[in-house]
C-alpha cells in the first residue's frame, strides 16, 4: 500500500536578501516515523498543493496578525507576522476538502481557529496573566503543565489518556472557538489546549508540540500515527 503524503506548512523568513522557507526536522521526523511521507508546503499564497496530499500538519511558528481575525494589535509583543504564511495557512484550510485529515499544531491550532471566524488571545502573559508557564524555557521535550482532555472527545481516544504532560511554547492563544468546532483540552488555568471539529472526520488541533515529544511519550506519538491512518484511508477509497 502507498504511504499516504502528509503536507507540512513551514514558517517564512523575509528579512535579508534572500526570503525563505523553514522548518524543524522534528515535525518530518514525527509524520515519517509514523508511516507517512512529509513534505514541505512553500509559502505561496495559495492553497495550490492541495490536491497531491492526502493529510496535512499546520506547524508551529510565528504570530498570526490580528487583522486576520478582526481586530487591532493589542500590546506590542508580536513575533514573526507574515503576511505570506497567514495568507498560504488561511487558504490551505478553507479550501480543503471535507473529509482531508488535519493536524493542527500550536500556531496550528490557531490558524484553525482563525480560518474557520475564531479568535485569538494575542497575548497570553498580559491578556490572561497565570502562574502557569505557557512560554517554557530549557529542553523542547520537558514537560512543564498537565492538560485535561475531555473523555467523550476524539482527541481523548487518540491520545489514550484523559490528563497528560506537555511542553509549551506559546504567548497566543485560541479565545473564541470557531462554529463547528469545540473545546476538548485545557491546561489547568483553562486557556484552551485542543480544539477539534463536529463535522470533520478529522479535524483537530493542539496547542502544545507532540513533534518534540514522540520519543519520551506515547500519547505524542499516538497522535501523528492517527493522522496518518486517517489520510492512508483517505488515500486508500479514492483509489478504489
Amino acid at each position: 500500500m502507498k504511504k499516504p503524503v502528509i503536507g507540512i506548512t513551514v514558517n517564512h523568513v523575509s528579512e535579508g536578501p534572500l526570503p525563505h522557507d523553514r522548518l524543524s526536522l522534528s515535525y518530518v521526523k514525527a509524520v515519517r516515523d509514523a508511516g507517512g511521507i512529509p513534505v514541505l508546503v512553500p509559502n505561496l499564497g495559495d492553497a495550490s498543493v492541495l490536491s497531491a496530499l492526502d493529510g496535512l500538519v499546520v506547524s508551529g511558528g510565528s504570530d498570526f496578525d490580528p487583522a486576520q481575525f478582526g481586530q487591532e494589535p493589542q500590546g506590542t509583543h508580536m513575533e514573526g507576522v507574515s503576511p505570506e504564511r497567514d495568507a498560504t495557512e488561511l487558504a490551505l484550510l478553507r479550501e480543503a476538502a471535507p473529509d482531508l485529515p488535519i493536524l493542527g499544531i500550536c500556531r496550528g491550532i490557531q490558524a484553525l481557529a482563525v480560518a474557520y471566524g475564531g479568535t485569538l488571545i494575542q497575548d497570553v502573559p498580559s491578556q490572561r496573566p497565570s502562574e502557569l508557564g505557557h512560554a517554557q524555557g530549557g529542553a523542547r521535550d520537558a514537560r512543564t503543565h498537565g492538560v485535561h482532555v475531555a473523555p467523550d472527545s476524539q482527541l481523548g481516544a487518540i491520545l489514550g489518556s484523559h490528563d497528560i504532560r506537555v511542553n509549551s511554547f506559546h504567548h497566543q492563544a485560541v479565545d473564541r472557538v470557531p462554529d463547528g468546532f469545540r473545546v476538548v483540552a485545557w491546561a489547568d488555568d483553562g486557556l484552551v489546549e485542543g480544539i477539534e471539529s463536529n463535522a470533520r472526520p478529522f479535524c483537530l488541533g493542539v496547542q502544545w508540540h507532540p513533534e518534540n515529544l514522540t520519543g519520551v511519550e506515547e500519547h505524542a506519538r499516538r497522535l501523528f500515527v492517527a493522522l496518518v491512518e486517517a489520510a492512508s484511508k483517505r488515500h486508500s477509497a479514492e483509489a478504489s
